[in-house]
């Protein structure tokens, strides 16, 4: 009987219960370990550029820590950019409800920075930002208040989930809905092909 390689180790800089569950339904195992970047510390020219950035220092920081090792690591981070500006979380419940109120009825464009180093190749890397236009619906007061006062929207870039239970309020989206979630998944198997690794030699 032939014994099947075991895939490469692969580790997520990230503590989103979303982008793991998305690698997992993709067939993947990562392990998880949170990267501690001061997200507040870093600045960018864009909503874009921000997003990258900030997936590169998350994916750096973890890289550097012993139990990476041989590992591939993928850093991501997610903002709303509206009217150019980069929203990610809100601060608090006032601000959620602010953000929602200024989104109704409108379009906002998820941005989400992917990063991959491969220890074991000398640290190589590679990284990219996927887009993704979201359409917002009109909830009316009364529904935003119930849903900030969930908590949902204090947690996630943007102040809203497509998974979750905002996604009542969100008419449509243009684009890779992964992405929005919190990890593109076609742009990650391109970024692991530019570091000759298959997504398929990762399935466990």
């Amino acid at each position: 009987m032939t014994e099947h390689p075991r895939p490469r180790r692969l580790v997520l800089a990230s503590q989103s219960p979303a982008r793991l569950g998305l690698l997992r339904q993709a067939g993947l195992a990562p392990e998880v370990v949170v990267s501690g970047v001061d997200e507040d510390a870093v600045t960018a020219d864009s909503p874009a550029e921000l997003a990258r950035v900030l997936a590169e220092a998350k994916a750096a920081a973890v890289a550097d820590r012993p139990e990476a090792a041989g590992a591939l690591v993928v850093g991501c981070d997610s903002v709303l950019e509206l009217d150019g500006r980069a929203l990610g979380k809100p601060a608090d419940a006032e601000d959620a409800t602010a953000r929602w109120k200024s989104m109704r009825g409108r379009s906002g464009v998820l941005q989400t920075g992917h990063c991959v180093i491969d220890t074991a190749a000398g640290g190589r890397r590679v990284s990219a930002t996927a887009s993704t236009t979201v359409r917002f619906g009109e909830p009316t007061d009364a529904e935003i208040a119930a849903y900030v006062a969930s908590g949902e929207p204090l947690f996630v870039a943007g102040a809203f989930t497509l998974d979750g239970r905002s996604a009542p309020f969100i008419d449509g989206i243009d684009g890779d809905p992964g992405n929005v979630i919190g990890l593109s998944l076609p742009l990650l198997r391109r970024l692991l092909a530019e570091l000759d690794v298959r997504i398929t030699d990762l399935w466990t």
